[in-house]
């Protein structure tokens, strides 16, 4: 099994900045995938950010130019740094991770239970 953990939520000002931090641990285990969803109420589930193991980044349209998402492989980390944020940013965000456990022939995604971001004045 893989755990994931994520902190750093809260609430800021509009045009603030918050950093979250998301952390796997397991026994013996490969990441592949690691990555940002969010969900605001009312609304589906939506990828905001993801690093692949080759370093590959990909961010949603909404976000690009604000949000920088980083990886640091040996302490199974992935952070989110969000800048320029907006009302429209509030939302539970969930750190996912891809990963395959060394008794797995498949990987599976496994995510944090959450933690909540809220941009108002």
């Amino acid at each position: 099994q893989v755990q994931v953990v994520e902190t750093g939520g809260g609430w800021v000002q509009p045009g603030g900045s918050l950093k979250l931090s998301c952390t796997a641990s397991g026994s013996r285990f490969v990441i592949y995938d690691m990555g940002w969803y969010r969900q605001s109420p009312g609304k589906q589930r939506e990828s905001v950010a993801n690093t692949r193991v080759n370093g590959t980044r990909t961010y949603a349209d909404s976000v690009k130019g604000r949000f920088i998402v980083s990886r640091d492989n040996d302490k199974k980390m992935v952070t989110l740094q969000m800048n320029s944020l907006r009302p429209e940013d509030t939302a539970i965000y969930y750190c996912r991770v891809r990963a395959r456990t060394y008794d797995q022939v498949s990987s599976y995604n496994y995510m944090g239970q959450g933690t909540q971001v809220t941009v108002s004045s």
